[in-house]
């Protein structure tokens, strides 16, 4: 039985809960409200929460549950014969997991019976030209471990869903059968509900926590390993980044740094004065008309997909710029020798960032009282000087804030850089040479099939984590300076 029918059936029992209780409450007392404790679909509520919640969250426990022991069990079934010069067990569990799921499409579509994809009756031969009519690609050869274990990978999920349904339909109607007794004129059924909602709320907050820590640990976990296979030292001291996955690789991140905080850098120049500028316009000195028209403009750049934004560099801003700063240029100087450029993806990101800043700055200039500005201009200071040394310093810690959310866009942007900005990994002043990014990086050694174990494929966890402490080192900056500020205004 799949999920969403086990889950269907979960969410009747509730209904079927709502509607006893309810039900049970109300001639308790003979119809007569007044005499309950709380309001009968309480009762109802209270039965349903009962019923359907302890299910739910069994059937969340053992999806992880299963899953892993499964996958473990079946591990330990693959032979080290079976394992080739360069693969491992997680890239053999990918093949056992598809053949396994082509053995379940065959017996449903009544390609092979449930007996010969229970055994090894049928040759390996057999399964591959079954297996190919469903639609599932193999290897040269089907080894008979892998089929076998794709055999026992089988049975141990389907015992574990029937085992499964068994369980959560178990939990549900032995909830049904608590609340239902537990309902009386007596019971409080309101203050059961409400508790319930609160620990819901609870765990609705602390899901954006938990998922934070999750990233946060899975990230420092993988680093680590992989510091353990290539020294600290040369990973951040050295000045090249040349990764061969047939070994002998050198991956400073020095480079990397150099290219994301060099087109971060651009970005923000273009985009913060631009975009605070708008803001300011737009806030102080706009007309409604005009401000109803320019603000919604505006803020349409914040929807444009980055990958358009990338082609626009690649086919648009690139060449543009060879034109002007290439040979046989405009101005007649050989600085650019091609399109995708360091000031290629910064222009570009730049425009990208402008309505972030623009519309936050916008907001928090807006949020200044009204009162500190007529006190300004009641003193005989002129609308620009009241704007440049009233209105401007109270908003600054939430322009700070703006500011700070651009850069860490511009820290983290990965599809304009890859299409404007190259893949070159190097150490140059000059904003038009090709260079790349961390996150560009992350995204090249973690494609492909490369062995998940390997210092080539665990440096994206090193370089995620190395973006982690320069983003939090920003944030801690920023919180000084809001502190700063905020402490003259208040």
């Amino acid at each position: 039985m799949s999920g969403i029918v086990l889950l269907l059936i979960v969410l009747g029992l509730g209904a079927l809960a709502f509607i006893l209780a309810r039900g049970k409450a109300l001639s308790s007392v003979g119809g007569d409200q007044r005499a309950l404790h709380s309001r009968p679909h309480y009762y109802g509520f209270s039965a349903s929460i009962l019923t359907i919640a302890p299910a739910v969250a069994l059937m969340v426990v053992w999806g992880f549950g299963q899953s892993t022991l499964v996958q473990s069990s079946v591990a330990e079934l693959i032979p080290a014969s079976a394992i080739a010069e360069g693969q491992t067990v997680g890239l053999l569990m990918g093949d056992v997991q598809r053949i396994a799921n082509g053995l379940d499409t065959a017996v449903a579509e009544g390609a092979l019976s449930s007996d010969a994809a229970a055994t090894l009756s049928t040759g390996a031969d057999d399964i591959r030209g079954i297996l190919g009519s469903v639609g599932v690609a193999l290897g040269a050869d089907v080894d008979p471990a892998i089929l076998k274990a794709a055999q026992s990978y089988r049975a141990m999920q389907s015992s574990g869903a029937t085992l499964r349904m068994i369980a959560v339909i178990g939990v549900a109607l032995l909830g049904l059968t608590y609340g239902f007794m537990q309902t009386s004129a007596t019971y409080r059924a309101r203050n059961s509900v409400e508790r319930s909602m609160r620990w819901t709320l609870i765990a609705a907050a602390s899901v954006a926590v938990f998922t934070t820590l999750g990233i946060v640990f899975s990230v420092i976990f993988n680093t680590i390993e992989f510091f353990q296979l290539y020294p600290a030292k040369d990973f951040f001291l050295s000045l090249t980044w040349s990764p061969s996955f047939g070994g002998g690789s050198e991956l400073g991140v020095f480079p990397l740094l150099w290219g994301t905080l060099y087109i971060s850098l651009i970005a923000l120049m273009v985009a913060v004065p631009t975009g605070l500028f708008s803001a300011i316009y737009l806030s102080e000195y706009a007309s409604p008309k005009v401000r109803a028209f320019a603000k919604p403009l505006l803020e349409v750049l914040a929807g444009i997909p980055t990958i358009v934004y990338g082609l626009f560099a690649l086919l648009t801003v690139g060449p543009l710029l060879v034109n002007v700063f290439g040979d046989g240029g405009i101005l007649g100087v050989n600085w650019m020798q091609g399109g995708t450029a360091v000031m290629t993806a910064g222009l570009v990101m730049g425009i990208m960032l402008i309505p972030f800043v623009s519309s936050l700055s916008d907001d928090i200039i807006n949020a200044v009282p009204q009162a500190l500005r007529d006190g300004s201009l009641g003193l005989g200071a002129t609308p620009s000087e009241t704007i440049r040394q009233v209105v401007i310093p109270a908003a600054l810690p939430g322009i700070v804030g703006a500011i700070l959310l651009a850069a860490s866009r511009a820290i983290g942007e990965t599809m304009i850089v890859v299409l404007g900005a190259g893949a070159a990994a190097r150490l140059s002043m000059n904003p038009f040479d090709a260079m790349t990014t961390v996150t560009a990086k992350i995204v090249s050694q973690l494609t492909g099939d490369a062995d998940f174990a390997s210092p080539e494929a665990l440096v994206a966890f090193a370089l995620a984590m190395t973006l982690f402490v320069i983003t939090l080192g920003l944030n801690v900056i920023a919180l000084g300076i809001v502190r700063k500020y905020r402490e003259q205004y208040e």
